[in-house]
Protein backbone atom coordinates (compact mmCIF):
# COMPACT_ATOMS: atom_id res chain seq x y z
CA UNK A 1 0.00 0.00 0.00
CA UNK A 2 1.19 3.03 -1.11
CA UNK A 3 -1.49 5.15 -1.63
CA UNK A 4 -1.62 6.94 1.78
CA UNK A 5 -1.90 11.06 1.05
CA UNK A 6 0.08 12.87 3.20
CA UNK A 7 -0.74 16.55 3.35
CA UNK A 8 0.27 18.37 0.09
CA UNK A 9 2.83 20.67 1.47
CA UNK A 10 6.29 20.17 0.44
CA UNK A 11 8.20 18.87 3.60
CA UNK A 12 12.06 18.81 4.67
CA UNK A 13 12.56 15.11 4.24
CA UNK A 14 15.09 13.38 6.89
CA UNK A 15 16.02 9.86 7.36
CA UNK A 16 18.23 7.88 9.63
CA UNK A 17 18.67 3.80 10.32
CA UNK A 18 16.86 4.86 13.41
CA UNK A 19 16.41 6.83 16.16
CA UNK A 20 19.70 9.30 15.53
CA UNK A 21 18.87 11.63 13.01
CA UNK A 22 15.97 13.27 15.66
CA UNK A 23 18.93 14.77 17.07
CA UNK A 24 19.09 16.67 13.62
CA UNK A 25 15.32 17.07 13.17
CA UNK A 26 15.16 19.04 16.56
CA UNK A 27 17.56 21.14 15.19
CA UNK A 28 16.33 21.59 12.36
CA UNK A 29 12.76 21.76 13.62
CA UNK A 30 14.05 24.23 16.34
CA UNK A 31 15.58 26.53 13.67
CA UNK A 32 13.04 26.16 11.18
CA UNK A 33 9.53 26.34 12.54
CA UNK A 34 7.31 26.96 9.65
CA UNK A 35 8.66 24.17 7.71
CA UNK A 36 6.85 20.59 7.59
CA UNK A 37 9.08 18.01 8.37
CA UNK A 38 8.89 14.16 7.21
CA UNK A 39 11.03 11.68 9.44
CA UNK A 40 12.17 8.42 8.37
CA UNK A 41 13.59 5.71 11.03
CA UNK A 42 14.60 2.65 8.84
CA UNK A 43 14.68 0.55 12.37
CA UNK A 44 14.02 -2.26 10.29
CA UNK A 45 17.81 -2.21 9.67
CA UNK A 46 19.37 -0.65 12.25
CA UNK A 47 22.33 -0.12 12.68
CA UNK A 48 23.79 0.83 9.37
CA UNK A 49 27.65 0.83 10.86
CA UNK A 50 28.14 -2.38 10.22
CA UNK A 51 26.50 -3.12 7.11
CA UNK A 52 28.96 -2.91 3.19
CA UNK A 53 28.60 0.36 2.16
CA UNK A 54 26.94 -0.84 -0.95
CA UNK A 55 23.94 -2.53 0.95
CA UNK A 56 23.71 1.14 2.77
CA UNK A 57 23.32 3.17 -0.95
CA UNK A 58 21.14 0.95 -1.65
CA UNK A 59 18.27 1.52 0.77
CA UNK A 60 19.48 5.62 0.48
CA UNK A 61 18.35 5.54 -3.21
CA UNK A 62 15.02 3.51 -2.29
CA UNK A 63 14.22 5.67 0.88
CA UNK A 64 14.94 8.55 -1.76
CA UNK A 65 12.56 7.45 -4.10
CA UNK A 66 9.92 7.22 -1.54
CA UNK A 67 10.50 10.81 -0.30
CA UNK A 68 10.04 11.86 -3.64
CA UNK A 69 6.60 10.30 -4.35
CA UNK A 70 6.10 12.22 -1.20
CA UNK A 71 6.96 15.89 -2.56
CA UNK A 72 9.85 16.08 -0.55
CA UNK A 73 11.82 19.28 -1.44
CA UNK A 74 15.34 18.90 0.07
CA UNK A 75 16.53 15.77 1.85
CA UNK A 76 18.78 15.58 4.88
CA UNK A 77 20.82 11.91 5.32
CA UNK A 78 20.50 12.52 9.33
CA UNK A 79 23.37 9.90 9.10
CA UNK A 80 27.25 9.60 9.10
CA UNK A 81 27.31 6.45 8.15
CA UNK A 82 24.59 7.07 4.88
CA UNK A 83 26.11 9.76 3.77
CA UNK A 84 29.57 7.92 3.48
CA UNK A 85 27.69 5.68 1.97
CA UNK A 86 25.78 7.49 -0.61
CA UNK A 87 25.99 11.21 -0.52
CA UNK A 88 27.84 11.35 -3.85
CA UNK A 89 26.01 9.16 -5.58
CA UNK A 90 22.80 10.34 -4.52
CA UNK A 91 23.52 14.17 -5.81
CA UNK A 92 24.82 12.56 -8.93
CA UNK A 93 21.31 10.17 -9.46
CA UNK A 94 19.04 12.81 -8.39
CA UNK A 95 20.43 16.15 -9.18
CA UNK A 96 17.09 17.68 -9.40
CA UNK A 97 17.20 17.76 -5.24
CA UNK A 98 18.84 19.27 -3.11
CA UNK A 99 20.86 16.69 -0.41
CA UNK A 100 22.57 17.54 2.74
CA UNK A 101 24.37 14.93 4.57
CA UNK A 102 26.41 14.46 7.77
CA UNK A 103 30.29 15.41 7.86
CA UNK A 104 32.21 14.21 11.16
CA UNK A 105 33.04 17.90 12.28
CA UNK A 106 37.31 17.50 12.07
CA UNK A 107 37.53 20.76 10.96
CA UNK A 108 35.72 22.92 13.74
CA UNK A 109 37.54 20.25 16.14
CA UNK A 110 41.26 20.81 14.81
CA UNK A 111 40.76 24.67 14.67
CA UNK A 112 39.92 24.67 18.19
CA UNK A 113 42.20 22.10 19.83
CA UNK A 114 44.65 23.11 22.10
CA UNK A 115 46.25 19.87 23.11
CA UNK A 116 46.54 18.90 19.38
CA UNK A 117 44.72 15.45 19.87
CA UNK A 118 40.78 15.05 18.97
CA UNK A 119 38.63 11.86 19.57
CA UNK A 120 36.27 10.46 16.94
CA UNK A 121 33.48 8.46 17.80
CA UNK A 122 31.91 7.04 14.90
CA UNK A 123 30.59 3.92 12.96
CA UNK A 124 33.04 1.26 11.16
CA UNK A 125 31.42 2.39 7.80
CA UNK A 126 31.86 5.98 8.19
CA UNK A 127 35.71 5.49 9.02
CA UNK A 128 36.20 3.61 6.19
CA UNK A 129 34.11 5.96 3.66
CA UNK A 130 36.15 8.18 1.31
CA UNK A 131 34.16 11.27 2.70
CA UNK A 132 35.71 10.74 6.44
CA UNK A 133 38.96 10.00 4.32
CA UNK A 134 38.51 13.20 2.53
CA UNK A 135 37.72 15.78 5.58
CA UNK A 136 41.06 14.02 7.52
CA UNK A 137 43.03 14.90 4.42
CA UNK A 138 41.97 18.74 4.34
CA UNK A 139 41.32 19.47 8.19
CA UNK A 140 43.73 17.34 10.41
CA UNK A 141 47.02 18.08 9.17
CA UNK A 142 49.32 18.94 12.15
CA UNK A 143 46.25 17.35 14.67
CA UNK A 144 46.29 13.69 16.08
CA UNK A 145 43.20 12.21 15.94
CA UNK A 146 42.10 9.22 17.47
CA UNK A 147 39.25 6.79 16.90
CA UNK A 148 36.68 4.56 18.10
CA UNK A 149 33.52 2.61 16.67
CA UNK A 150 31.93 2.54 20.14
CA UNK A 151 30.16 -1.46 19.73
CA UNK A 152 26.66 -1.65 20.80
CA UNK A 153 25.96 2.01 21.28
CA UNK A 154 23.44 3.07 18.60
CA UNK A 155 21.88 -0.59 20.18
CA UNK A 156 21.90 0.95 23.38
CA UNK A 157 20.80 4.47 22.13
CA UNK A 158 18.07 2.92 19.81
CA UNK A 159 16.53 0.93 22.98
CA UNK A 160 16.58 3.50 25.14
CA UNK A 161 19.52 2.99 26.96
CA UNK A 162 20.95 6.64 27.54
CA UNK A 163 22.34 6.08 30.95
CA UNK A 164 23.00 2.29 32.12
CA UNK A 165 26.17 0.51 32.95
CA UNK A 166 26.29 -1.01 29.71
CA UNK A 167 26.46 2.21 28.25
CA UNK A 168 28.29 3.60 30.56
CA UNK A 169 30.99 0.74 30.32
CA UNK A 170 31.07 1.07 25.83
CA UNK A 171 31.40 4.38 26.28
CA UNK A 172 34.56 4.52 29.26
CA UNK A 173 36.45 1.57 26.94
CA UNK A 174 36.38 4.56 24.21
CA UNK A 175 37.13 7.54 25.97
CA UNK A 176 39.55 6.45 28.42
CA UNK A 177 42.49 5.58 26.46
CA UNK A 178 41.99 8.80 24.23
CA UNK A 179 41.41 11.18 27.86
CA UNK A 180 45.01 9.13 28.85
CA UNK A 181 46.30 10.47 25.38
CA UNK A 182 45.41 13.93 26.03
CA UNK A 183 42.50 14.44 24.41
CA UNK A 184 40.29 17.99 24.49
CA UNK A 185 37.96 17.77 21.70
CA UNK A 186 35.38 14.74 21.04
CA UNK A 187 34.36 14.89 17.75
CA UNK A 188 30.32 12.94 17.61
CA UNK A 189 30.33 11.37 13.98
CA UNK A 190 26.95 9.42 14.73
CA UNK A 191 23.98 11.42 14.80
CA UNK A 192 22.94 8.89 17.97
CA UNK A 193 25.60 10.28 19.81
CA UNK A 194 24.32 13.59 20.50
CA UNK A 195 21.66 11.55 22.72
CA UNK A 196 24.41 10.36 25.50
CA UNK A 197 26.36 14.19 25.68
CA UNK A 198 25.54 14.09 29.21
CA UNK A 199 27.07 10.97 29.86
CA UNK A 200 30.00 11.44 27.52
CA UNK A 201 30.55 14.92 29.46
CA UNK A 202 30.64 13.78 32.52
CA UNK A 203 32.79 10.79 31.68
CA UNK A 204 35.42 12.99 30.03
CA UNK A 205 34.95 16.43 32.28
CA UNK A 206 34.34 19.59 31.89
CA UNK A 207 37.63 20.74 30.47
CA UNK A 208 36.96 18.45 27.36
CA UNK A 209 34.92 20.07 24.54
CA UNK A 210 32.09 17.66 22.52
CA UNK A 211 31.41 18.68 19.22
CA UNK A 212 27.51 18.34 17.90
CA UNK A 213 27.24 18.74 14.02
CA UNK A 214 23.62 18.53 14.60
CA UNK A 215 23.33 22.65 14.88
CA UNK A 216 25.25 23.02 11.89
CA UNK A 217 23.82 20.72 9.55
CA UNK A 218 20.09 22.72 10.75
CA UNK A 219 21.95 26.33 9.34
CA UNK A 220 22.94 24.45 6.18
CA UNK A 221 19.27 23.23 5.40
CA UNK A 222 18.35 27.13 6.17
CA UNK A 223 20.96 28.36 3.63
CA UNK A 224 19.76 25.76 1.05
CA UNK A 225 15.92 26.59 1.48
CA UNK A 226 16.73 30.19 0.60
CA UNK A 227 19.10 29.85 -2.34
CA UNK A 228 16.48 27.63 -3.97
CA UNK A 229 13.86 29.88 -2.98
CA UNK A 230 12.24 26.80 -1.29
CA UNK A 231 10.84 28.46 2.19
CA UNK A 232 7.37 27.48 3.04
CA UNK A 233 5.57 30.92 2.52
CA UNK A 234 1.96 29.53 3.22
CA UNK A 235 1.79 30.77 6.60
CA UNK A 236 -1.90 30.72 7.06
CA UNK A 237 -1.41 26.61 7.09
CA UNK A 238 -0.13 24.94 10.16
CA UNK A 239 2.86 23.27 9.03
CA UNK A 240 2.65 19.16 9.36
CA UNK A 241 5.32 16.32 11.06
CA UNK A 242 5.06 13.40 9.75
CA UNK A 243 7.01 10.24 11.72
CA UNK A 244 7.78 6.88 9.92
CA UNK A 245 9.23 3.95 11.03
CA UNK A 246 10.17 0.75 9.26
CA UNK A 247 10.19 -0.97 12.77
CA UNK A 248 7.81 -1.47 15.56
CA UNK A 249 6.04 1.66 15.72
CA UNK A 250 5.31 1.49 19.76
CA UNK A 251 8.94 1.59 20.82
CA UNK A 252 9.42 4.17 18.20
CA UNK A 253 6.05 5.95 19.64
CA UNK A 254 8.11 5.33 23.22
CA UNK A 255 11.15 7.08 22.20
CA UNK A 256 9.97 10.11 20.54
CA UNK A 257 7.96 11.01 23.92
CA UNK A 258 11.06 10.30 25.85
CA UNK A 259 12.95 12.92 23.86
CA UNK A 260 10.36 15.38 23.92
CA UNK A 261 8.82 14.75 20.22
CA UNK A 262 5.71 14.96 18.69
CA UNK A 263 4.04 11.65 19.25
CA UNK A 264 1.49 11.75 16.85
CA UNK A 265 1.67 11.15 12.53
CA UNK A 266 3.36 7.86 13.22
CA UNK A 267 3.24 5.91 10.28
CA UNK A 268 4.57 2.32 9.42
CA UNK A 269 6.42 1.75 6.43
CA UNK A 270 7.81 -1.79 5.45
CA UNK A 271 10.15 -2.90 2.40
CA UNK A 272 8.86 -4.74 -0.53
CA UNK A 273 12.39 -6.01 -1.91
CA UNK A 274 14.13 -2.97 -2.41
CA UNK A 275 11.08 -0.48 -2.77
CA UNK A 276 10.08 1.13 0.63
CA UNK A 277 6.05 1.23 0.85
CA UNK A 278 3.55 2.62 3.34
CA UNK A 279 2.25 -0.63 5.71
CA UNK A 280 -1.16 -1.97 5.10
Amino acid sequence: MNSIALPDIQPIAIFDSGIGGLSVLREIQQLLPNEPTLYLADQANVPYGPRPLEEVRQFAVAITEFFLTHHAKIIVIACNTASAAALHYLRQRFPNIPFIGMEPAIKPAAEHTQSGVVGVLATPATFQGALYASVLERFAQGVTVLQDTCPGLVNQIEAGELDTPQTRKILENALNPMLAAGIDTIVLGCTHYPFVIPLIQQLAGAGVRVIDPAPAVAKQVARILDQFQLRNQSGSITPYHYYLTSGNVANFQNMLQRLGFESTNILPVSWQGKQLIFQS
